[in-house]
């Protein structure tokens, strides 16, 4: 998959891009972003390796003095990058103008009935 192409756009995949905007450009730790996108973490893990090999976000690991002295593991914080955000904001928006198309045509008449 491409960086332009953009991802599968998932319900899954939608909710963690909603959170990652909510602040572009602060860091968010996996479990962080399990609980705002109320997803698992099984879920959201694949989604944000995906987003990294797009060049959509970018990782960096806490490292083990903060972690110790803060007394639990090390966390996997995450962030979207610049592009990322831009990408992110595109797609959503592409993604609500389809479902509200969608949503208009299944509300038409049908058998030609104005």
């Amino acid at each position: 998959m491409s960086k332009q192409s953009g991802p599968r756009l998932t319900l899954s995949m939608e909710l963690v891009l909603r959170t990652l905007l909510e602040k572009p450009t602060e860091e968010m730790y996996g479990q962080q972003i399990c609980a705002a996108a109320g997803l698992p973490s099984g879920t959201i893990h694949p989604i944000l390796a995906r987003l990294e090999g797009m060049h959509w976000a970018v990782s960096r690991w806490e490292d083990d003095a903060t972690a110790h002295a803060e007394g639990h593991p090390r966390r996997r914080y995450y962030r979207l990058t610049e592009d990322g955000a831009e990408h992110a904001r595109i797609t959503l928006a592409q993604a609500t103008k389809a479902a509200s198309t969608l949503a208009r045509l299944r509300t038409r008449p049908q058998g030609g009935m104005a």
